[in-house]
């Protein structure tokens, strides 16, 4: 893996060691801001992943932070890192659009609660990186900004909603970024850009100032607010900083951080699956998931092919969730945001919410209730779950193949609706180079023990590898 080297090693190693060596003052805030300023300069105009930068101000807050190092002040944990934020989460004075036409020139008054504490920490915003409409899109694409593109193939998407921060992150034009998840957008664009990123529990980390923020009902357990990055080690970095409650969002209660490094690998339980009852992903997928398993074998008490016998019911109870109420959520964020011209898929997204019937007489609420108790009672012989991501590597622009929406995502969507954690790291390549990666899936408020896993994945299976862009 990438790691420590002069200059072009700023832009692709860990965010970790990077703020360890400003702190020393082996590197200084300024030169680290500077080079992904220049990076970013270099591979955007062919990814389109990142906006809203300012670059005096970014320099102007790197020479305030080195003058405090010279002063032996630390800000926090980050300080003087860039970071770039996803565009669903508000930032203080700077355009956030949500991906819709209705916010194209909205400048909050305030910081998101996550983006604030990144901020308390010592981090340096650089910009916004791109999201699909409001988040629900499941290509990275928007009326404002126009499309994201994969920076292993540029004529391939990044994914879904945080598909701009994977690509940025990938192509080293920052070392952090937080991304949103309601039904797979940290870990798909994480999986199809080689990057690393977790979706914790829903309760750890508020999602006030969100484009999705909490919402009435049972749908209030689909999304969450997560790191991104290119390494494990920096999502480990990055949860203390983001979790906790904000005294705002309703759903976050103060439940404590357990230690990655605490975790023994020889005491674990796994399991593994390549379907699961659900669509099955390409043959490069499934044998990656069965590589990686067989290479933490030796490593761990028990490992096993098993899956819940539940999971099916994903590929339905997710959609219904999603349009129990015939869109009308949907429509009120568009409300919120003022736009009058939602984009394509919006459109198409508001007609299948429109038409939607349940396909049954029960309650919604119920039936989560039963997947969640029979999903919990499987996790009471293992630790985490290894599965799959997606169904499919990265898919050229233009959106997933017809009615294959919920299909494809389902692997990830399962872990919505029970609101347990779950990341994904890279496992492998396609034959074409392209990323491809492995979900691991815990208990609730276990990600001490999924980060645990995915770093040891990490280390066995090679991790992050540099596209081939600047």
């Amino acid at each position: 893996m990438v790691r420590n080297y002069p200059n072009k090693s700023i832009i692709y190693g860990s965010m970790t060691v990077l703020a360890k060596l400003i702190q020393k003052r082996e590197l200084s805030c300024y030169e680290v801001v500077l080079a992904h300023l220049e990076h970013i300069e270099k591979v955007n105009p062919k990814i389109n992943a990142v906006f809203q930068i300012d670059a005096d101000k970014a320099l102007k807050e790197a020479r305030r932070s080195d003058k405090a190092l010279s002063k032996k002040t630390i800000y926090g944990p980050l300080h003087g890192v860039p970071v770039t934020i996803k565009d669903s989460l508000d930032t203080k004075r700077i355009i956030s659009t949500w991906g819709t036409k209705g916010r194209q020139n909205f400048i909050p008054k305030k910081d998101a609660s996550v983006v604030a504490r990144l901020r308390r920490a010592g981090a340096i915003i650089l910009g916004k990186t791109n999201t699909s409409e409001i988040t629900l899109g499941g290509e990275m694409n928007n009326l404002v900004y126009g499309p994201s593109h994969n920076p292993y193939d540029l004529s391939k998407s990044p994914s879904s909603s945080s598909g701009g921060a994977a690509a940025l992150l990938a192509s080293g034009g920052s070392s952090l970024d937080l991304g949103t998840d309601t039904g797979g957008s940290i870990r798909c664009p994480a999986h199809v850009c080689g990057i690393t990123g977790l979706k914790p529990t829903t309760g750890r980390t508020p999602r006030t100032g969100n484009a999705i923020p909490y919402l009435p009902g049972a749908i209030d357990c689909l999304t969450s607010v997560g790191p991104m990055a290119r390494y494990v080690e920096d999502l480990i970095t990055a949860l203390p900083i983001i979790c906790g409650p904000d005294g705002k969002d309703p759903a976050v209660i103060p439940m404590s951080l357990g230690n990655p490094e605490n975790v023994r690998l020889e005491n674990l339980k796994i399991a593994f699956y390549t379907n699961g009852g659900l669509h099955p992903p390409t043959i490069e997928i499934s044998d990656a998931i069965r590589k990686t398993a067989l290479k933490l074998a030796d490593g761990v008490k028990i490992i096993k092919e098993d899956s819940p016998a539940c999971l099916s019911m994903a590929e339905w109870l997710y959609p219904w969730l999603k349009f129990e109420d015939n869109g009308r959520w949907i429509s009120q964020r568009l409300k919120t945001a003022k736009t009058t011209e939602p984009g394509p898929h919006m459109v198409r997204l508001l007609k299948e919410a429109e038409s939607f019937k349940p396909p049954d007489d029960s309650k919604v609420s119920t039936v989560l209730d039963t997947f969640c108790k029979d999903m919990l009672q499987f996790l009471e012989n293992y630790d985490v779950i290894l599965c799959p991501p997606d169904v499919f590597p990265a898919l050229p622009n233009g959106g997933p193949p017809q009615g294959y929406d919920y299909l494809m995502w389902s692997h990830l969507s399962a872990y919505n609706l029970t609101g347990w954690p779950a990341g994904v790291v890279r496992a492998g390549q396609t034959p074409g180079g392209l990323p491809i990666g492995i979900q691991v899936v815990g208990r609730p408020f276990c990600e001490h023990i999924v980060l645990s896993v995915m770093k040891v994945i990490e280390s066995v299976c090679g991790g992050y590898s540099p596209p081939n862009i600047s």
